[in-house]
């Protein structure tokens, strides 16, 4: 049994900071919220490294939304659904389709700068996307010209402050209401942190897994103590796993975007063969999860542990000037982009699951809402359209900032409120080798391809692991692990219950989409096992 809280406390003794609103993240989404609530609240932004580390920084490929003549919202919601292999919220995918284009008006008003055109905004085409809709700013660099902006905003607004190096460890509840978060501050103190709101930005699950695109801040922390607090978790299941990542000795698994294949890449095996045409009519753009087991099939056929990207017929120049940060990337590790074809396999990216919420971003849980990667709006469903997740992120922030507004004045009466749980001794095995120990099991036995046979072996791993929940925990890494751990068993839980193959899961076993039995989600509570919720994707 996972306990309420990781750690013992009782209020009484811990110092209390007071504020409006508590953002847990500092990507897109906690920036975002955070300066659309400073206009008429007082924020507290706690970040466990900082403020600019998070998975947005790293988004290369753009941000997607209608801005063109030709396009339309309803051709953006089309390829969402489709995307989305009949799990999608229609509504709030009409959410998303609809505000998005304004939520890129207000990046460009808070200073980023997008790339241009002869005049108007640059647009390139991604996988599964009829129409050239996405944004994209530095060529390559969308992410991390988003986060320099939004930075520099919260940096100068009075109203914002902002915890670097703080790590919250668990939500803080009451009667199904959250009161605020328990955090350690850089020197291993306590505080209790109450709020009108809270909202998780925490990010995703990339290092759940040993191979992923996502820095070592994605440890699933927002998922975990939201499922620890009894909220609705929904679809864990269904992770993405990037098709093109670099994959060379001695460097990162580097993403390489899917704005690479946009713009003309082709993918071949290491025979030199483009494959694509044997797995889908849309060849290398086709949806994600597709292309990333259609890259596994070729590997395991010509028994290599990579296949090919060759944009070499594309022009040298085009190729600098749109990729400028993956051409010096992979320079730094010998590969010419213009000349080379560049080694690629498939890595861990995205969590289309997370903490389920409303239209307004708000939880199971009253006060507590998510934002971001760790939500769970419906946008996404089973596989996530290339480059909506930026757009998600600015358009429910705004909406949960209204949402706030729009809440009851919480009771501001002491708390007298405590947790013990029979813990014994620290762990004694190191974190460091029972993380990556879990990593790999992961990615062996509930990856890209799964069975119910690799999800029991995986499971019997992690259960093995489960009496860390009744150790002392101290230390940051010790929280980290706890909260991966947590995570890695709903994934597995719902891996095993869907009896089908559906977006981004995929059962060998049963590998067909069954739209008769499992149109529907899996939502987990702690306490109550898993629960079945009907699609009301049309």
């Amino acid at each position: 049994m996972i306990p309420q809280y990781l750690i013992d406390f009782d209020l009484q003794d811990l110092k209390v900071v007071e504020t409006d609103v508590i953002v847990v993240g500092s990507g897109i989404a906690g920036l975002y919220t955070a300066i659309e609530g400073s206009a008429d609240r007082k924020v507290l932004l706690i970040t466990k490294k900082t403020i600019l580390e998070s998975n947005t920084r790293y988004a290369q490929g753009g941000i997607a939304a209608v801005t063109a003549e030709n396009d339309s919202p309803v051709y953006h919601r089309q390829d969402t659904l489709l995307a989305g292999a009949g799990l999608c919220s229609s509504s709030a995918v009409d959410v998303l389709v609809h505000e998005g284009p304004a939520g890129v008006q207000e990046l460009i008003r808070l200073g980023t700068t997008f790339d241009e055109e002869n005049g108007a905004l640059a647009l390139t085409k991604e996988g599964a996307h009829s129409h050239r809709r996405i944004l994209h700013a530095n060529g390559d660099a969308t992410g991390y010209e988003i986060v320099r902006a939004l930075s520099k905003q919260v940096e100068i607004i009075p109203n914002v402050t902002v915890w670097d190096d703080h790590f919250v460890i668990d939500l803080i509840t009451q009667d199904n209401e959250c009161l605020g978060v328990l955090v350690q501050m850089p020197d291993g103190s306590l505080v209790f942190v109450r709020g009108q709101a809270t909202v998780l930005c925490s990010g995703g699950a990339g290092q759940l897994y040993r191979y992923t695109t996502n820095p070592e801040v994605a440890t699933a922390d927002g998922v975990a103590m939201a499922y620890r607090a009894g909220a609705q978790i929904r679809d864990m299941e269904f992770i993405q796993f990037h098709p093109t990542a670099l994959s060379y000795p001695g460097a990162p698994r580097f993403l390489i975007s899917e704005a690479v294949r946009g713009e003309g890449a082709y993918l071949r095996n290491i025979k030199g063969e483009r494959f694509m045409e044997r797995y889908h009519e849309l060849l290398e753009l086709a949806p994600r999860d597709i292309v990333a087991r259609a890259i596994v099939s070729e590997m395991e056929d010509t028994g290599s542990t990579f296949v090919y990207l060759d944009i070499t017929h594309e022009s040298p120049e085009m190729v600098k000037h749109r990729f400028p940060t993956i051409y010096e990337t992979c320079m730094r590790y010998g590969l010419d982009l213009t000349t080379d074809w560049i080694p690629v396999s498939p890595a861990a990216h995205y969590m289309m699951g997370g903490v389920k919420t409303d239209l307004n971003g708000e939880t199971s849980i009253s006060r507590l809402f998510a934002c971001g990667e760790v939500s769970s709006t419906g946008v996404h469903g089973a596989n996530r359209l290339a480059s909506n997740s930026l757009s998600e992120a600015l358009v429910y922030g705004r909406r949960i900032v209204n949402q706030i507004r729009r809440l009851p004045k919480a009771s501001v009466e002491p708390l007298s409120l405590s947790f013990s749980w029979q813990r014994k001794e620290a762990p004694c095995q190191a974190i460091v080798a029972r993380r990556l120990k879990l990593q790999k099991v992961m990615v062996r036995y509930a990856g890209l391809r799964r069975s119910k046979d690799t999800l029991l072996r995986a499971m019997d791993d992690l259960n093995r692991q489960l009496p860390l929940f009744h150790s002392v925990l101290s230390k940051r890494e010790e929280y980290e692990f706890a909260n991966m751990l947590t995570s890695s068993m709903l994934v597995i839980q719902g891996a095993l219950c869907r009896e089908e193959s559906r977006g981004a899961h995929y059962r060998e076993d049963f590998p067909q989409q069954d739209n008769e039995g499992w149109r529907k989600h899996i939502v987990h509570v702690r306490g109550q096992g898993m629960m079945e919720e009907f699609s009301d994707d049309v």
